[in-house]
């Protein structure tokens, strides 16, 4: 009987444990929805990825990492009559405010693409994060990969060109 009763005891323990873990278990500093990226033709060297952040408590993106490619931060904008392309450092995510990376403005750049990316496949994407308390953390993202399409990067103008060279 006692060592029923220390069994038990040590199962409601354990239950209780698990049970403050969970309920002490923080949401996610950011929030990724509707995240793809798009792919490529054999012997292309860059693409793109694109999602919505939302940060329920404000924070900011510092950084991007891929093991298909090197990822970075851009920002597309006017320069005068031409569009050019710009890497960003950062990228803030006001508490609660939806940030759209898409084509034509704010995105991840893939660049040195190791193999094309093919539609039906997944990119793994490791967002680094600043929280509003300075906090940093990291967030793996497996991103689909969708068939080419129109929009900014895919209309005969490549990366180099966006940057003016």
């Amino acid at each position: 009987m006692f060592g029923k009763l220390s069994r038990r005891a040590a199962l409601w323990a354990l239950a209780s444990t698990l049970t403050a873990g969970a309920a002490q278990a923080q949401p996610p500093v950011v929030q990724v929805q509707d995240a793809w990226a798009r792919a490529t033709v054999p012997g292309q060297g860059a693409s793109g990825a694109f999602m919505t952040l939302t940060a329920p408590q404000g924070a900011t993106l510092v950084g991007v990492s891929s093991p298909a490619a090197t990822a970075e931060l851009h920002e597309m904008a006017m320069d005068g009559n031409v569009m050019r392309m710009r890497p960003l450092a950062t990228l803030a995510l006001p508490p609660g405010q939806a940030v759209t990376l898409k084509p034509g403005g704010v995105h991840v750049m893939l660049l040195d693409l190791k193999a094309p990316l093919t539609a039906g496949a997944t990119l793994s994407l490791t967002l680094q994060l600043r929280d509003a308390q300075g906090a940093s953390s990291q967030l793996e993202v497996q991103v689909p990969v969708r068939a080419l399409g129109g929009g900014a990067m895919g209309q005969g103008m490549g990366h180099g060109a966006m940057h003016g060279r």
